[in-house]
C-alpha cells in the first residue's frame, strides 16, 4: 500500500516525531513502477513522471520492452525501489516473492554488456519493514537494509547459452532475496503462533517503548520458533491457549497488557476483604488525583486537540470502512492527511487575516501555525498515554465492583475468547506458497510423532458487543493464568538441561545462535527456495534449525525480557477472582499450576 514507500522516502528530520527507525540512505530518490496506461493522461504523466515513476507495460511479453524505463533509470546511476512480492497483504510471514525483481535486475546485466554503457556493478539491497503494531496511531517501525546481494555469479549463469539456465538464474535469485528479506523480516508458520509471541512478548517486556528497536525483530523472530516447537514442556498446549485467550479478551475490549500492569490495585480496593473505609478512599484518591490532574490539563491540549479533530474522525472512519489491515493503516494515513491539508493552510490564512496580511503578519502566524503543530505532537502521546491509563483503571474498577449476576457467562464469553484470524488474501498466488510452512515444526529432529496443538478457527464476533466491564474480570483472570503459564513454561526449560531441549530456530538464527541443523527430503514446492534448488527437479533437502533451550531463555534475558517478574505475586490478584472465590479455567486449574522460585 502507500505507507512502505511514504517510509522508504520520509525525510530524517522527521524521525524524532515519526519515530521512523531509519530512512534510506544519502536521501537518494527512489522510483517505483507503475502500469503504463497510468501515463495516458498528460497531466497525470506529469505527475507520475516528475515524482519518478517509471512505466511499465504489463502487456508486453518482451522483457527487453518490459523494463526500458528501468534500464534508463538505472543506466543513469538512480535507485529503482519495488516490491517483490507482487501486492500487499496481511499475513504473518512472507507469502510469496515473485520473480519480477529477478528478471528485471538479470535483463538489465544483459542489457548493460550488450549496450557497455553501464561499468558498475548492479546491486540489490533488501529492505525489510517491521510495523511495531501497523493500524495503531503513532506507533513505530523499523526499516532494517540486508547485505547487499551482488549479481556477478547470476548473471554469468543467465547469459549462458544453455537450454534453462535463464530462468534457474532467475529462480536462485528470487530465492535469496527471499532468504534475505526473512533474515530482516518477521515470520511465523500461523496467526496462532504470532499472537502468542507477540501477547508473551507483552508480558515479558512490560511497556509500549520497553524493549529496543534494534532488538525487535530477534526477539520477536525467537519468541515465535520458540511456539512454533510443539510439545516442548508439558505446559506447552495449555500455555498457547492461555496466551491465546488472554490476546484476544485484550483485542475484544481495546485494552493492553502494558495498561494493565500499570494499574493500582491495592489490596484495600478487594470489595470481598475487610478495609477500613479510610484505607480504600486514600486509595481512590490517588486514582482521583490522577484523574483531576489530566482534566486540569485539557485547556492546554483541547484546542489542538480540537483543531486536529476532524482529522482524527477521518482517520477513524477511514479505518472502520478498511477490510484488513494493509488497508486500514492506509485508509487513516490517507484520510488524516487529507484533512490536515485543509486544516493547516486555514489556520495559518485565520491568524494571516488577523494580523492584516502583512509580510511580517505572514512570518508570525506561520510560525504560530508551526508551534501549534509542535506543540500538539509534543504533548499528545503523554495525554494520550495517560488517558488510556486512567479510563483503564475506572473500567477495571467497575467491572470488578459490578455484581456478580452482571458478569459474562462462559458459553457467552466463547467469541471473545478466540483470536480473529484475517481471511486469507485474495491477491496471493497460491502457487508461490512455500509447501508445509502452516505447520509448525517438531521439537527435535526425531520428534516427528509428537502431537501438536490444534490452530483455533477465528469465532465470529456478535453484532452486539456486550459492555467492556462485563469482560474486564476475565481479562484479568486471563493475564493471571497465561503468567502463570508462561513462568512454569520457562521454569521447564531452564531444567531442561540434562535433557538438552531443542527450539526450532529461523535459519538465519540458526546460524547466529543455533546448535544444529536436521534435513527432511520432500519434492521442491512450485517455487525453490535457496538450499531446495534441485536442476533436475529431484527431491532435495530441506534444512530445519535448533537452538538449545538454554540459550534461548539466556537470549530472551540478555535482551531485555523480565522472566523472573512472571513468577511474583501480580498486583491486583484479587481482581481476578469472582465475589464468592470463583478461579478462572478455560483449561487448567490452579491446581495444576506450580510455581517455582
Amino acid at each position: 500500500m502507500l505507507l512502505d514507500p511514504a517510509i522508504l522516502l520520509s525525510d530524517p528530520t522527521f524521525t524524532t516525531t515519526n519515530n521512523l527507525a531509519s530512512v534510506f540512505p544519502h536521501k537518494r530518490p527512489l522510483h517505483y513502477w507503475s502500469k503504463s496506461s497510468l501515463f495516458a493522461n498528460p497531466v497525470v504523466s506529469w505527475i507520475l513522471t516528475d515524482t519518478g515513476n517509471i512505466p511499465v507495460d504489463r502487456r508486453s511479453k518482451d522483457n527487453q520492452v518490459l523494463f526500458k524505463g528501468t534500464f534508463d533509470c538505472l543506466a543513469k546511476g538512480e535507485v529503482v525501489a519495488l516490491f517483490p512480492e507482487g501486492t500487499s497483504y496481511t499475513e504473518p510471514r512472507i507469502m510469496q516473492v515473485k520473480d519480477g525483481a529477478s528478471w528485471s535486475a538479470l535483463e538489465f546485466a544483459k542489457w548493460a554488456r550488450e549496450h557497455k554503457t553501464h561499468k558498475k556493478p548492479l546491486i540489490i539491497v533488501p529492505a525489510g519493514i517491521v510495523y511495531t503494531e501497523k493500524a495503531k496511531y503513532r506507533s513505530r517501525v523499523i526499516v532494517e537494509f540486508a547485505k547487499p546481494i551482488i549479481l556477478d555469479e547470476y548473471a554469468e549463469e543467465f547469459m549462458s547459452d544453455e537450454p534453462g539456465k535463464n530462468k534457474s538464474a532467475v529462480k536462485k535469485l528470487t530465492a535469496r532475496i527471499e532468504e534475505e528479506l526473512e533474515r530482516i523480516t518477521i515470520n511465523a508458520p500461523d496467526w496462532e503462533t504470532l499472537y502468542c509471541a507477540r501477547i508473551a512478548r507483552d508480558m515479558l517486556w512490560q511497556g509500549d517503548k520497553s524493549i529496543s528497536l534494534d532488538d525487535y525483530v530477534l526477539v520477536s523472530q525467537t519468541l515465535v520458533d520458540l511456539f512454533s516447537t510443539p510439545m516442548l514442556t508439558s505446559s506447552y498446549g495449555s500455555l498457547r491457549k492461555a496466551l491465546l485467550t488472554y490476546y484476544s479478551l485484550l483485542q475484544s475490549t481495546n485494552l493492553t497488557n502494558s495498561t494493565l500492569s500499570r494499574l493500582p490495585l491495592p489490596d484495600n480496593l478487594n470489595p470481598s476483604q475487610a478495609t477500613t473505609l479510610p484505607s480504600r478512599l486514600s486509595t481512590l484518591l490517588i486514582l482521583l488525583s490522577d484523574t483531576f490532574g489530566l482534566i486540569i490539563r485539557i485547556p492546554l491540549f483541547l484546542l489542538p486537540f480540537l483543531i486536529h479533530a476532524p482529522a482524527l474522525a477521518a482517520a477513524r472512519h477511514g479505518a472502520n470502512i478498511a477490510q484488513e489491515e494493509e488497508t486500514e493503516a492506509q485508509n487513516k494515513v490517507v484520510f488524516a492527511l487529507l484533512l490536515l491539508l485543509c486544516i493547516y493552510p486555514s489556520i495559518f490564512l485565520f491568524l494571516w487575516v488577523i494580523f492584516r496580511m502583512s509580510s511580517t503578519g505572514a512570518a508570525i502566524a506561520l510560525a504560530m501555525t508551526y508551534a501549534l503543530i509542535m506543540h500538539y505532537h509534543r504533548i499528545v502521546d503523554s495525554s494520550y498515554d495517560q488517558a488510556k491509563r486512567l479510563v483503564a483503571a475506572w473500567r477495571v474498577l467497575l467491572g470488578v465492583w459490578m455484581p456478580k449476576k452482571w458478569d459474562l457467562s462462559i458459553s457467552a464469553l466463547t467469541p471473545y475468547i478466540t483470536p480473529h484470524v484475517p481471511p486469507p488474501s485474495e491477491f496471493i498466488d497460491k502457487k508461490k506458497i512455500k509447501s508445509g510452512t502452516n505447520t509448525p515444526a517438531p521439537s527435535s529432529p526425531d520428534a516427528a510423532s509428537e502431537p501438536t496443538t490444534p490452530l483455533l478457527v477465528s469465532a465470529k464476533r456478535p453484532k452486539r458487543r456486550v459492555p467492556t466491564r462485563q469482560l474486564i474480570r476475565h481479562v484479568l483472570r486471563a493475564r493471571l493464568e497465561a503468567s502463570k503459564l508462561l513462568a512454569m513454561f520457562f521454569a521447564e526449560l531452564e531444567r531442561s538441561s540434562s535433557s538438552k531441549k531443542q527450539v526450532r530456530a529461523s535459519t538465519y538464527l540458526t546460524a547466529l545462535y543455533g546448535t544444529s541443523f536436521s534435513f527432511s527430503f520432500s519434492s521442491p514446492p512450485p517455487t525453490q527456495q535457496q538450499g531446495d534448488i534441485s536442476p533436475n527437479g529431484s527431491s532435495s533437502p530441506q534444512a530445519q534449525g535448533y537452538r538449545d533451550a538454554r540459550e534461548v531463555i539466556g537470549f530472551l534475558r540478555d535482551h531485555g525480557a523480565n522472566i523472573g517478574q512472571l513468577r511474583t505475586p501480580v498486583e491486583g490478584d484479587w481482581a481476578a477472582v469472582s465475589s464468592d472465590g470463583e478461579s478462572f479455567d478455560h483449561g487448567s486449574t490452579d491446581d495444576d499450576i506450580v510455581w517455582v522460585t
